[in-house]
């Protein structure tokens, strides 16, 4: 397989279910080493993304190709060097760990049963692994799943909200553990609600809002296109206002003795010349960067749930 090739080229994926469409015309493009943040609010849409992708269920419409590979046409030959979980993953609770895994193994290519030591060993749970799974926390059960898919030895590894219901510490561990796994050369596609998640741990997003891609991307950029808010305290409010309109400032609003608005920095530095000619003395002038939370709600504020209703 060329090293050209994308581990995940989505185009136009269309998911209806009756009238109500729940994946609508996603385009997605995960290339070789990215930690790909798929971010969106419940029910947006990612959960059934990821099984098209996966070939768990059938596009309405639209087509996807894993290293090249159709799911739907090409069956089990495209997930060769795919792996990994959507929703919660599912074991058989009377048994341990590590039992767990030899069937999976036995299942799927038994020559993965040597790798079972090694990815228990990954994943932190050699010395659990002959515990009964049905006594594992919500985090060694999530832990358990990527072990499960490491076992494949995976190029690429798709994880559907893997720290939902896990406490702090547990968010912690598994958060290290992607950026292992990602150190190590393995492709992560990430399903997410979560922003601090993603803005820790993906170098690329998309975010998807009532099924549609709304963004498609570098983190980074996405930051950039936000810009900036400015804050200014003025020792005249009224006419420092009056000049702010004058020079092109946009969104402004006054609060607090200050003015409020969003402006490039030659706008701002044409503004502060104004007032200075104005004889408005400035008492404090900062920036405020978007944070992460800010755009995404800019972005799926109006969202509502279509894969809930699904």
């Amino acid at each position: 397989m060329s090293e050209a090739v994308e581990p995940v080229s989505a185009r136009g994926l269309l998911k209806r279910y009756g009238n109500l469409v729940a994946v609508d015309h996603v385009d997605l493009t995960v290339e070789r080493g990215d930690v790909f943040g798929y971010l969106g609010p419940n029910g947006a849409g990612k959960t059934t993304s990821l099984r098209m992708l996966l070939g768990l269920i059938r596009p309405t419409a639209g087509s996807v190709e894993l290293f090249g590979r159709n799911p739907i046409e090409d069956g089990a030959r495209a997930l060769d060097g795919v792996a990994g979980f959507v929703e919660a993953p599912r074991f058989y609770p009377y048994l341990g760990g590590r039992r767990n895994l030899r069937l999976l193994a036995d299942y799927d290519e038994p020559r993965t049963r040597g790798r079972i030591e090694e990815v228990l060993e990954t994943v932190e749970l050699r010395d659990r692994g002959d515990d009964r799974v049905g006594g594992y926390s919500h985090g060694m059960k999530q832990r358990l799943g990527i072990a499960a898919s490491l076992l494949r030895s995976p190029r690429l590894l798709l994880l559907d909200e893997p720290t939902t219901g896990l406490d702090p510490a547990g968010m912690r561990d598994m958060r290290e553990l992607v950026r292992r796994l990602s150190g190590e050369g393995i492709t992560v596609l990430l399903s997410s609600h979560l922003l601090a998640e993603v803005e820790e741990l993906c170098n690329r997003v998309a975010i998807i809002r009532r099924g549609k891609i709304v963004y498609e991307g570098e983190l980074s950029e996405l930051k950039a296109r936000a810009g900036s808010s400015w804050r200014l305290r003025p020792s005249d409010l009224d006419r420092a206002r009056t000049i702010a309109l004058t020079v092109g400032v946009s969104d402004l609003s006054t609060a607090d003795g200050e003015l409020r608005f969003a402006a490039s920095e030659d706008t701002v530095a044409a503004l502060t010349i104004a007032l200075g000619q104005a004889r408005i003395g400035l008492t404090e002038l900062r920036t405020e960067a978007a944070s992460l939370e800010e755009l995404f709600l800019d972005l799926t504020e109006t969202d509502t749930s279509v894969e809930a209703a699904a």
